[in-house]
């Protein structure tokens, strides 16, 4: 494992370029040691070829969530985990976009990436994988997961702080004995809170302080990205997100006090 004092977590980028340079030049700025990348780099926006290069180029390392494996497979669908029709119906357009976008050469580099990366934060374990360390596409709420079940998954995969992705929504809860579970966000796609922001997190382990946690907001060129997906014919659904803030899809999956948040 290597060691570090400061790193930035990426969620998914879903093909949000230009969120992912937006973030890379932020953490450099705040002097992050190591940047990572939890999984799902396509999906929702346009280009998905266009992330690879800013990933390779600044270093970023990442792990393999479930959209990674179905394109780098090309699989019949995304593994999203929905069970909605109207949800599916739009997971799969933006799947077989993406499919169709993504050159065989990233496909492979998709097919090398682990399902977890493991990391030691001054004292800590960290584990950072997609959705949890036992299933890629675990949707992990804060309002349903319990204390308990957190703590098994800590003492089951030998860590002290999980990092993971994958539901879209950033949280974060501190556990006895000094552990941590925390879900990054992610930088393709705001947050379902009415702003265009999109989040990513530093996690910093200091002998006076211990592990903070900071969820750091990122403004990005939204009006450009929504451009762009009108452009490639993307859903006006997914174009309405990005302007707006608010999910039009992907909400079936939500639990009530998650759902409740958001306008739809």
């Amino acid at each position: 494992m290597k060691a570090t004092s400061r790193v930035a977590l990426f969620g998914g980028i879903y093909s949000n370029y230009l969120a992912l340079e937006a973030a890379i030049q932020d953490a450099r700025r705040r002097k992050a040691d190591a940047l990572y990348c939890l999984g799902d780099l396509g999906a929702f926006g346009p280009h998905p070829d266009r992330v690879f290069p800013l990933l390779a180029a600044q270093g970023v390392h990442c792990v393999q969530g479930n959209y990674d494996e179905s394109i780098a497979r090309e699989l019949a669908d995304c593994q999203c985990g929905y069970t909605d029709p109207r949800d599916n119906h739009f997971a799969q357009i933006s799947y077989d976009y993406t499919l169709a976008k993504t050159s065989s050469h990233n496909k492979a580099y998709l097919r090398s990436l682990p399902q977890e990366i493991r990391l030691e934060l001054g004292p800590l374990r960290l584990l950072l994988c997609h959705g949890s360390p036992r299933r890629t596409n675990e949707f992990l709420w804060e309002s349903t997961t319990s204390t308990a079940f957190l703590t098994h998954l800590l003492h089951t995969y030998n860590a002290d702080v999980i990092a993971t992705t994958h539901t879209g929504l950033k949280w974060r809860r501190s556990l006895a004995n000094n552990r941590h579970y925390v879900n990054v966000g992610v930088l393709g796609r705001p947050e379902n809170d009415g702003r265009t922001s999109v989040w990513y997190t530093l996690l910093e382990y200091s002998p006076a302080q211990g592990l903070t946690i900071e969820f750091v907001p990122l403004v990005y060129d939204h009006q450009r990205l929504a451009r762009e997906m009108r452009a490639e014919g993307l859903p006006e659904e997914f174009v309405a997100t990005t302007l707006t803030g608010w999910w039009t899809t992907c909400l079936e999956v939500l639990p009530g006090k998650e759902r409740k948040r958001g306008r739809y």
